[in-house]
Formats: C-alpha cells, sequence, structure tokens
C-alpha cells in the first residue's frame, strides 16, 4: 500500500457531496433551507430535466455581500452557528457542506443583494474552480442556480431515476418544508408548468398551519383533522391528525417535525399504529402531521449527513408524549367521523353535488364511561382484549344498557359456536331474546328527536337504521356500531379485569439476541397483564411460563421473537397487542347484531341511545363510520326547495 496522503480539495468537496447531494432533492432541501434561515418570506424553485439541467432557488431573504459570497463556497463556513455551541442550533442546519459540495459536482452560480444594497453581487464555482465576485444585477435576496449536476462526477448520474421520479421527490421535500412554514410563501415549476404554488398563510399558530396542511395533504384532511396540542416536561407538540375513518393504504401521508426540520422517524409508524391501533384495520394508515419542539440540548439535530434523521436524548419521553396526545384527541373526537371517505359524510352528510353538510352533532363531546379505553386510559395494554369470563359489564346507565339488553345476543344460527369460545377460555353467549315483528309506523315524539342521534324511523333493506333529528335524518348501519358498542364493553372489561393467562404444562425456553431478550425482559411486567408470563434464562434467553389463554393454541416461540422484533424496532408489543385486539374484534363482530336481522323501533332506540354515551361509536373496529347525516337544509337543496 502507498503511504498517507492528503486528498485534493476539489476531490474531498465531491466526496462529501456524495454523503449531502445524492439526488437533486437532497440540493433542492439544503438550498431553501438557507433560504428559510435568511429570513425569506418567498421561495420559488424551478427545475429542468427534474434538476439535472437546472436547479433555480430564489428567494427574497436578506442577502450576502461580497465577503460572505466568498466564505458561502468554503467548506464549513456558517453564519448559522452563534458563539461556536453545537448543542444550542436554532437554524434548520450548519454543517457548512451543501454549497462548496454542489460546487465541486455541478456549475454554481450565486447571485445575492443585501437589502439596503444598490447593487448586486455574483460568484461562481464550476467543479470545484471558483471564479472571483463581480458585480450583477438582480433584486434583494438570493438566486442560487445550479447546472450540471454530477457533471464532474458522470458514474453519479447512472443512479439518478427516471426525470418524472426526481421531480416528485423534490416537490416532496419542497411540500414538507412548506408544511413547517405555513408563513412562507413556496412555489415548484419545472420550465413547462407551475406544479404548485403556495401562498403564505393569513393567520397564525394552529388556524395556519391546518390551512397550509389542506393545501397540501387536501382539503378532506383539513375537515376531518383534530387538533393535537400537548407539553411534558419542556417538549410541545402541536399539529392535526385524521379521523379513523380518514385513512390510506400506505403510511406514506404521516409527517414528523422536529425544531421546524422534516425529519424521517423510524418509531414514527410504530407510534402512530400504537395510538390507532383500536380504530383501523392493520393494512391502513392514519393521516397525521406532527410538530414537535425539543430543546436543543436535548436533540442531537446532525446525526445524519442530509439532516433527514434526529436523536432524541430520552426518546421514551418522546414516545409517550406522541402516543397519549393522540389517543386523548381521539378521544375527545366522542362521535365524529370523517366528512369525507369515498364521497360519503358521517358528521353532516352529503349535500347536492357532493357536498358536505357539517352541522348535525352538537359540539359537545360524549359522556366518557368511566374505565373505558380512550376515556382516561393511558396504557396500550388496556386496549386489547375483554370478556375474560365472557360477561360484559353493565354501562353507567342502566335503563339505555335494560332498553339494549333484548337485542345484544346474537341470533342462534349467527353466534359464535360455543366450543370456539370454549377453546378461548370464554363462555357461550345467552340465548336470544324474543325478536318483535317489523318495525310499525311511529311518529317520533320531540324529545326524542331532541337526541344527537335523533329517534328511530323505520330500517332501510334490514341493514340500516333511519333516525329523525330536530335537522335532519341519520342514517345507521346496526351491525357496525353495535360491533363498536360490543368491543368498547370488552375493552372496559380486560381493563378491569385483566388477560388470564393459561400456564404451559412445559415452559419453553426461547433463544434469542441478548440485546433483544433483555428488551423483552424490560417490558415483563406490561406483558404480563397481556396474559404473556416470560422470565430470565440466562444470557439471550427467556423461559415462557404462560400464554393468553384468549389466544387459544398459539406458537410460543413464533410469538415471542415477534415482540422482540418489534419491542427492538417500535419499543412497542405491537404483536401481542394484535393478537389479542384481533380475537377481541372477531367475537365483538360475531356477538352484535348483524345486517338482515329485524329491530323494533324501541330495540332500535336503545341502539341510538347507547351509541351516544360510547366512546369511539362514530367508527367501528375497522374505521369504516358507523352512521352518516343530512340536514334539513342539504335536503331542501336536492329538491329544489334552497
Amino acid at each position: 500500500m502507498s503511504r498517507i496522503r492528503r486528498l485534493p480539495e476539489t476531490l474531498v468537496n465531491r466526496i462529501a457531496a456524495g454523503e449531502v447531494v445524492e439526488r437533486p432533492a437532497a440540493a433542492v432541501k439544503e438550498l431553501v433551507e438557507n433560504a428559510i434561515d435568511a429570513g425569506a418570506r418567498q421561495v420559488d424553485v424551478v427545475l429542468g430535466a427534474g434538476g439535472r439541467s437546472l436547479i433555480a432557488v430564489t428567494d427574497d431573504g436578506i442577502g450576502m455581500d461580497a465577503d460572505d459570497l466568498e466564505l458561502a463556497i468554503e467548506r464549513h463556513a456558517t453564519s448559522k452557528l452563534a458563539d461556536d455551541d453545537l448543542v444550542e442550533i436554532d437554524t434548520l442546519g450548519f454543517r457548512g457542506e451543501a454549497l462548496p459540495s454542489i460546487g465541486a459536482v455541478a456549475r454554481l452560480r450565486i447571485t445575492s443583494r443585501r437589502r439596503g444594497a444598490d447593487t448586486a453581487l455574483e460568484i461562481a464555482v464550476e467543479g470545484g474552480i471558483r471564479a472571483p465576485v463581480k458585480p450583477a444585477s438582480g433584486p434583494p435576496g438570493t438566486r442560487v442556480e445550479v447546472r450540471d449536476l454530477f457533471y464532474a462526477t458522470p458514474a453519479r448520474l447512472k443512479f439518478l431515476k427516471a426525470e418524472r421520479t426526481e421531480t416528485q421527490a423534490v416537490a416532496d421535500a419542497l411540500r414538507r418544508l412548506a408544511m413547517a412554514y405555513p408563513e412562507i410563501g413556496f412555489s415548484l415549476a419545472d420550465g413547462e408548468r407551475r406544479i404548485f404554488a403556495f401562498r403564505p398563510e393569513t393567520g397564525s399558530g394552529a388556524e395556519a398551519r391546518l390551512a397550509r396542511l389542506g393545501r397540501i395533504m387536501g382539503r378532506d384532511f383539513a375537515a376531518n383533522a383534530l387538533e393535537i396540542e400537548a407539553e411534558r416536561d419542556l417538549l410541545r407538540l402541536e399539529g392535526h391528525a385524521g379521523l379513523p375513518t380518514l385513512n390510506r393504504g400506505t403510511a406514506q401521508h404521516q409527517y414528523l417535525f422536529v425544531n421546524g426540520r422534516p425529519v424521517r422517524d423510524r418509531l414514527m409508524q410504530g407510534v402512530v399504529r400504537a395510538a390507532y391501533q383500536d380504530f383501523l384495520a392493520r393494512d391502513r394508515h392514519p393521516m397525521v402531521a406532527l410538530f414537535l419542539t425539543v430543546p436543543a440540548r436535548l436533540v442531537d439535530v446532525n446525526v445524519h449527513p442530509a439532516k433527514a434523521e434526529v436523536r432524541f436524548r430520552d426518546p421514551q419521553l418522546v414516545r409517550g408524549l406522541i402516543i397519549g396526545a393522540l389517543r386523548h384527541a381521539l378521544a375527545e373526537a366522542g362521535h365524529r367521523a370523517a366528512t369525507a371517505l369515498g364521497g360519503v359524510g358521517a358528521l353532516g352528510g352529503v349535500g347536492p353535488l357532493g357536498t358536505v353538510n357539517q352541522a348535525v352533532l352538537p359540539a359537545t363531546a360524549p359522556r366518557p364511561v368511566p374505565g373505558a379505553v380512550g376515556a382516561g386510559q393511558d396504557s396500550l395494554w388496556s386496549a386489547a382484549r375483554a370478556a375474560a369470563a365472557g360477561v360484559l359489564p353493565d354501562r353507567p346507565d342502566p335503563q339505555a344498557a335494560a332498553r339494549a339488553t333484548a337485542f345484544w345476543a346474537p341470533p342462534v344460527n349467527e353466534a359464535v359456536r360455543p366450543h370456539e369460545l370454549a377453546d378461548r377460555g370464554v363462555a357461550a353467549p345467552a340465548p336470544p331474546a324474543a325478536r318483535g315483528a317489523a318495525p310499525a309506523d311511529h311518529v317520533a315524539d320531540e324529545a326524542t328527536r331532541a337526541h344527537p342521534l335523533g329517534a328511530a324511523l323505520a330500517q332501510l333493506h334490514d341493514t340500516y337504521i333511519l333516525a329523525e333529528t330536530r335537522d335532519g335524518l341519520v342514517v345507521v348501519d346496526q351491525h357496525a356500531a353495535h360491533e363498536r358498542l360490543v368491543y368498547e364493553r370488552m375493552k372496559r372489561h380486560m381493563a378491569e379485569a385483566g388477560v388470564p393467562s393459561q400456564g404451559l404444562l412445559l415452559p419453553e425456553v426461547v433463544e434469542l439476541d441478548e440485546a433483544v431478550a433483555d428488551g423483552l425482559l424490560r417490558r415483563a411486567a406490561e406483558l404480563g397483564r397481556l396474559g404473556l408470563e416470560i422470565e430470565a434464562f440466562g444470557p439471550g434467553a427467556v423461559l415462557v411460563r404462560g400464554v393468553p389463554a384468549l389466544l387459544g393454541r398459539v406458537d410460543a416461540q413464533g410469538l415471542v421473537r415477534d415482540l422482540g422484533d418489534e419491542i427492538a424496532e417500535y419499543d412497542e408489543a405491537l404483536a401481542l397487542a394484535d393478537r389479542l385486539e384481533a380475537v377481541c374484534a372477531t367475537m365483538a363482530c360475531h356477538g352484535s347484531v348483524r345486517a338482515g336481522r329485524r329491530l323494533t323501533v324501541p330495540e332500535m332506540n336503545a341502539l341510538l341511545r347507547e351509541m351516544e354515551i360510547t366512546p369511539h361509536s362514530g367508527q367501528c373496529n375497522h374505521g369504516r363510520p358507523t352512521w352518516v347525516s343530512l340536514d334539513r337544509a342539504a335536503i331542501e337543496r336536492l329538491f329544489g326547495r334552497r
């Protein structure tokens, strides 16, 4: 081997460019962050060939003078590090490598004019070779042009995606920054068309943020977002989270910002999944945008060359804050469901031409049920399972419970088979009560119509309940609604009685990586409340003494390994909670009123009253709405009366 030598400056910059600017989107992100730190109120980006031939970023910030321009293209030169303090960082970045790195692999030209200066100045760097500063023309602010990206490292061009893909990546990076700074205007064009343009939002705080999120994530999100606001131990969390009924097939619409920086945190998906666990099927994902403010000394923003990741000093505190805030918001939402789910609304219904009216339910939240999940319980484990003895506890309102008792038991041919429940340690349901005939003509009295969900009038296709309110019509999916009611009761019982454990005749030893085993044992007490009894069995091994009885026959080895992987990845035992939830949801489904079953008017009214006092009754266990409504004004528009 040859002797150690110092690499040329141009080669050093090209190596740095490979870490900081791996594609056009990364270059745009660095340049726009510089513009934001410079106090810009408007940032405009223009691309050519997806960023290969041209990236132009123009801002109206404070600008630079000749000395600033000379230093801006030097490595590790920055204006963002006050008093050389690497801890108290209140800007979007300070690594000082972006501009010289870009100049090392492309043709870079910076034109800038300080506010109040008579003329602009310009400096150029081409393949690492710089030209002197010279006078130029331009408005106050800065314009950075990057042409022929990676021309000095042509092998890098082979790894770029198609032009359309690179443009989409730039758009995504710019939209994320636009979410965090609603007071700034952003635009993106590709030379032929303007892809988007966001004006600075009026107002301040949550109002401006929600307006910007609505422009980026869609009007449906703005109409169905829950405001998030929570503080804990110097940490502050703000933002918005979509109702469970507004969900997507991927987690792409989940955004996290830390001190104004968009970050891609690998734990984010696990945190959100844990918070929404009771409300969505496993293959559906909610839409959230969360903005976390953390004291600078409690977060490291420079663990990633492109500043795409951060590291928290106390990640458990951050996780607890996010999960608690999301669950609290979902509990406060009460009966709300998305106003737009495939064009159908649950809070306000659908008016002519798809318009949605949002004034049916009163603004007051439903009365919480003591002990129910989402009404004061702040533990993932209380959201798991129920009905250990097959007995559902009474509700706080005995009259409402009495009215509903007659039809809670399923018909014989729809009940869960007794031997299936016996395998899970659950008693079989009682025989069904006698059923009434089809509902007779009924005139709703004023007192009953005054309830939020109104007075039952009839059944439609033996599946949907039609109810009259003081100002409109409500349609309830009887099976989805009752499934939620039964499920909430089962959860309440689970929270109070816990999950019974089935002891193993021969305890099983599971060998794991030592770090994974330690993670499992740290959560042994919480796992025990879910019915899984484990203990240490030497380095890198755990002994399984009992498994949740509700799961019946279970592969203890596979379950423990899955839990170990999830705790290592997400720091949550989601696999066990998911399995218990699946059993509980199945029992709730089989034990609820089915579609196709006729109900009497008193039975329907009992179901409506029970919905009004049950948390989260606006959606079933799979995130679908349980009811929709149409107010009188919308009905009159349908018939041309308005």
